[in-house]
């Protein structure tokens, strides 16, 4: 890409996962600071390629090309249109701005999106004589602003359509978590692939399809071909077809069995499209069945393995006497059948989290759109237990 070298990059993400994504950045080589929302790091535009193919709880892949001051909207204008974005967006490529802002000059936050239009098409048409045309997220370079007070960043986003969006949930089902949510969990709870995953009241399936990419290897990037930094200039595709080639080659067999159930049948035909869609299909044993009588499969060495449930949590308890006793009933089934696993549950309303009568050894936060919820982590009393759930 003719882009500068080396640069900042923000990884964004929600609210939450900053720590789990700094590992990821790590993990692949990369120094990196985590923020509220976003972790920090370095690279140049082929590391941007990387993490966009490679990491599982990132939301954009965001390339600085301008930090600066700007009081108010023409001044953004005004350092925009003298930047080179005509040796940057490939010939032809159409281009999309989106924005996060807080400056107390602008009441419509869609406006600094427009000046910054306005800016790149007239550059493009003193330079080129020609201006490029708006463009929809999923086919089209990318730019973001960050602005604050005036202090405004200006970044090429290299991902355009959210990372989280992988390409396989068509089904959502009732209030899907989202992709990178998921992953954040199973690696919030350590979720060994060596062993087996169980998934009770799964809904349309996520937390399952994201431990069968995790357990097989595959890099969430190879899910989809839309990236924001095909329509880039200078964009290496050989080097992109080498990356997605090794990536493949990378890939395994799921080691240990991964079971989703779900008492409702659109639940379960929602989690078959999509583990089928993510090519995950053969690694998800699914079955309709109350939680209760999940098949727990026998681990290496009867060590357990990991459960996790995302069980409806509602805004608040309000008398919903279903959701009253589904987390006792929860507790009663670890407690008796899962002894010597480790399970989390994922909820939004710790008055019924009180109601599940285990005492969790963490509490981790995160958030689900504007809900503030907990993972809670449950370390079960390795004593004797039945092999299967079934009652």
């Amino acid at each position: 890409m003719a882009v500068p070298g080396r640069a900042p990059i923000l990884l964004t993400c929600p609210q939450g996962l900053a720590p789990f994504l700094a590992d990821e950045a790590r993990a692949l080589g990369f120094p990196a600071e985590a923020l509220e929302a976003g972790v920090l790091t370095q690279g140049g535009p082929a590391d941007c390629m990387t993490f966009n193919l490679h990491l599982r709880t990132a939301h954009r892949v965001l390339y600085e090309v301008w930090r600066g001051r700007a009081a108010d909207a023409e001044a953004l204008y005004a350092a925009a249109l003298g930047l080179p974005w005509e040796s940057w967006f490939a010939p032809g490529a159409a281009f999309t701005v989106s924005s996060s802002v807080r400056n107390e000059t602008v009441r419509d936050t869609r406006f600094p999106n427009l000046r910054l239009k306005d800016a790149i098409a007239d550059r493009f048409r003193e330079a080129t004589g020609a201006r490029p045309d708006s463009g929809r997220e999923r086919d089209a370079a990318s730019v973001f602003l960050h602005w604050r007070g005036e202090a405004a960043t200006i970044y090429l986003d290299t991902s355009g359509e959210p990372l989280a969006r992988r390409g396989y949930r068509l089904e959502p089902h009732k209030a899907p978590m989202q992709e990178t949510l998921a992953a954040a969990c199973l690696l919030a709870l350590e979720y060994d692939p060596e062993l087996p995953l169980v998934n009770p009241m799964c809904g349309s399936g996520t937390l399952a399809a994201e431990a069968a990419l995790m357990a097989t290897r595959t890099a969430p990037g190879l899910l989809r071909e839309a990236f924001a930094f095909l329509h880039l200039q200078g964009f290496d595709e050989e080097a992109w077809r080498a990356m997605r080639t090794a990536a493949r080659r990378s890939m395994r067999p799921a080691p240990a069995p991964i079971v989703a159930t779900d008492i409702d049948p659109r639940a379960v035909a929602a989690t078959l499209a999509n583990a089928d869609r993510a090519g995950m299909s053969e690694y998800i044993a699914v079955t309709a069945c109350d939680f209760r009588a999940t098949p727990l499969p026998l681990a290496p060495s009867d060590t357990g393995g990991l459960v996790v449930m995302n069980p409806e949590y509602g805004q608040r308890l309000g008398g919903d006497d279903k959701l009253a006793a589904l987390y006792p009933a929860m507790g009663d089934w670890l407690k008796q059948r899962c002894q010597g696993w480790r399970a989390g549950i994922f909820t939004g309303n710790p008055e019924l989290a009180k109601r599940i009568g285990l005492r969790p050894s963490r509490r981790i936060p995160f958030w689900n759109a504007k809900i503030e919820c907990r993972l809670l982590v449950f370390d079960l009393y390795a004593g004797s237990r039945e092999r299967s759930c079934a009652s």
